[in-house]
This record gives C-alpha cells, sequence and structure tokens, in this order.
C-alpha cells in the first residue's frame, strides 16, 4: 500500500468531511505536492479548472474515468488518490469523535 501523503491540519479542521469532499482533498493534496495549478492539471488530465475546483471542494463528485484521467495527469494509481481519501475522512471521522 502506497504512503499516504501528509495532510496539512487545515485540510481536517472545522470541517464534516463527506467522501468526496475527503477525494477532492486527497487530489488536492497530490496537485499541490506536484506544484500544478487547477489550471495544469485540468489541461493535463482534459478537464475545465472549474471542474477541478468543485471537486476539491466537494461540490462535484469524480465519476471512475475522471479518477484515471486526474491519477494519470498526477503520475499516481487512482488507487493512491481512493487510499488517501480514506486516511483524510479517517482522521476527520477521529477528531470529530473527540
Amino acid at each position: 500500500m502506497p504512503t499516504p501523503l501528509p495532510y496539512p491540519q487545515a485540510f481536517l479542521e472545522g470541517e464534516d468531511v463527506e467522501p468526496a469532499t475527503g477525494f477532492g482533498k486527497a487530489v488536492r493534496a497530490r496537485r499541490l505536492a506536484a506544484g500544478l495549478s487547477q489550471e495544469q492539471l485540468g489541461l493535463e488530465a482534459g478537464l475545465e479548472r472549474v471542474f477541478i475546483s468543485w471537486m476539491e471542494t466537494g461540490k462535484k463528485q469524480a465519476t471512475f474515468n475522471t479518477m484515471l484521467k486526474l491519477a494519470k495527469a498526477l503520475n499516481c494509481s487512482a488507487a493512491d488518490l481512493v487510499a488517501e481519501a480514506e486516511v483524510i475522512l479517517g482522521e476527520a471521522r477521529s477528531k470529530s469523535e473527540q
């Protein structure tokens, strides 16, 4: 299993993280780690910048085909993104139970 990226605490504070938001946060973390803007990621993945923005904030959900495009553009697998989203969701749930 890949080592998940570290997530800034600001990703988790004050939010009830839904699955779509967790996935978006995982994409955002990968995008920032790669030094890409939303526009650049959109161009690499064949997606509109506004969709990237909406997905990163949980306003839109990615289809499986979109996950594959994002993973390719971010040089990782879709499974890596999902695993990282699960880590984010787990951390957010742990914080909300405290």
